[in-house]
């Protein structure tokens, strides 16, 4: 059984950082892509981040480069999304997602129909 398990949401002042962790079981992680994705009320999901199996190529949507930084511990089943001088904008719903990757690819996934299982979610409000 896989799962996808979230964690590190809450209430964070604009300016401030929060760190999100996703926790996976009952797969081979280190041969899959993982994503993180939101979706805030009234809106669709979105593309934020992605990292490749290896941890070493990643890939952000533009909005959030420079403020946000995705990584990955393999030996323990972890992806992180570290967020950095949120804004209200950044308030939604996050979600890890995890796409099996062959070895030679070469693509980074950013569409949510690309990956096979996704987390429930962790809500994060960015208010003063």
């Amino acid at each position: 059984q896989v799962q996808l398990v979230e964690s590190g949401g809450g209430l964070v002042q604009p300016g401030g950082s929060l760190r999100l962790s996703c926790a996976a079981s009952g797969l081979t992680f280190g041969s899959y892509t993982m994503g993180w994705f939101r979706q805030a009320p009234g809106k669709e999901r979105e593309f934020v981040a992605v990292i490749e199996p290896t941890g070493v190529r990643t890939f952000y949507k533009i909005i959030v480069k420079g403020r946000f930084t995705i990584s990955r511990e393999n030996a323990k089943n972890l992806v992180y999304l570290q967020m950095n001088s949120l804004k209200p904008e950044d308030t939604a719903v996050y979600y890890c997602a995890a796409k099996r990757t062959n070895v030679n690819e070469t693509f980074l996934y950013i569409r949510e129909w690309d990956y096979e299982y996704w987390g429930r979610g962790t809500p994060v409000t960015v208010s003063s």
